[in-house]
């Protein structure tokens, strides 16, 4: 891309090589695994590296073709129907770019490392800039990466805010360069390059029937809560917890009386639909597609370049 050029120029970077051993016996669905997700309370450490072998050698429709399916048929007469309709233009996208992402372990946060020979943010960008829904995306970002976007030609207009020193500060930030008059305020991370956007507009469609919705997918991992020892506190009921993903998706007046409300208690949140949660308003989940995930590890990058080749 042309943005690539710039990044290269300015950010010098490069990927933590690693050895892949094909002798791993890990299984496809230690790839699947539960990610960063705000139901986790405990997890372990594991040779995550093995696990990428083993997904080396296996045809990758075979491994990712379980991870494209929604939930059971059960779980879809659960959902909502949304029925409202989302404008041309009446959509803000707010895409966060300004993490640091240290667990990629790279010289440079992991949403501008190369992805097949583009930016990992660049995909989002291009992608939600598509969505006749969208009107404008405000990229929160450091402005030593801002070259990375304003050489990046697309059809809507870009503005940029500074990210914060918490997740919701930088929400808060891209919030305030909303324009005046938006529908709705949609948050991405932008290092999640692989989310459907029929997906998404089904989230915008539900947030603006409900005022707020989150992408998510039902919780496939066995989770439990630790005590402070490692103990096994106890198991979670695995049929009531959901994955969040993104986009986030909510009503920019709701979200702002939010954020009022945060500041005022001290709360800090994880994801952004919590600040709507504190209110006692109503989330409504859009069940998403397991292949929406966050590009955080090594091992994600593989996993990610993959599924874009099958793509």
């Amino acid at each position: 891309t042309k943005a690539s050029d710039s990044s290269t120029r300015s950010h010098t970077h490069a990927l933590p090589c690693f050895e892949l051993s094909t002798s791993s016996s890990a299984s496809p669905e230690r790839i699947t695994r539960l990610r960063s997700s705000s139901v986790v309370v405990v997890r372990k450490k594991t040779n995550t590296m093995a696990a990428v072998s083993a997904s080396l050698v296996t045809p990758a429709r075979s491994l990712f073709a379980g991870s494209r399916r929604r939930a059971t048929t059960g779980r879809r007469a659960m959902r909502c129907v949304a029925a409202a309709a989302v404008e041309k233009d009446s959509v803000s996208l707010v895409l966060l770019a300004g993490g640091v992402g240290k667990r990629m372990g790279a010289d440079m946060p992991k949403q501008y490392l190369p992805l097949l020979g583009t930016p990992i943010a660049l995909y989002s960008l291009k992608k939600f800039a598509e969505m006749e829904e969208v009107g404008e995306i405000v990229v929160v970002c450091d402005p030593s990466y801002r070259d990375v976007f304003e050489e990046c030609e697309v059809s809507k207009p870009v503005v940029f805010a500074l990210p914060g020193k918490e997740r919701q500060d930088s929400v808060f930030n891209g919030l305030s360069a909303v324009r005046e008059g938006a529908a709705l305020a949609a948050i991405h991370d932008s290092a999640r390059p692989l989310v459907d956007l029929k997906d998404a507009a089904r989230c915008f469609a539900d947030a603006m029937e409900h005022g707020a919705a989150v992408l998510a997918v039902p919780c496939k991992a066995t989770v439990k809560e630790a005590n402070p020892d490692l103990s096994i506190a106890k198991t979670l009921d695995r049929s009531k917890l959901w994955e969040m993903q993104t986009p986030q998706v909510i009503k920019p007046d709701l979200l702002k009386r939010g954020f009022e409300l945060v500041n005022e208690k001290g709360y800090e949140v994880t994801d952004d639909v919590s600040i709507v949660e504190f209110m006692g308003e109503r989330v409504q989940i859009t069940e998403g597609s397991y292949v929406n995930i966050k590009v955080t590890t090594p091992e994600d990058m593989f996993i990610a370049e993959r599924l874009l080749t099958e793509q």
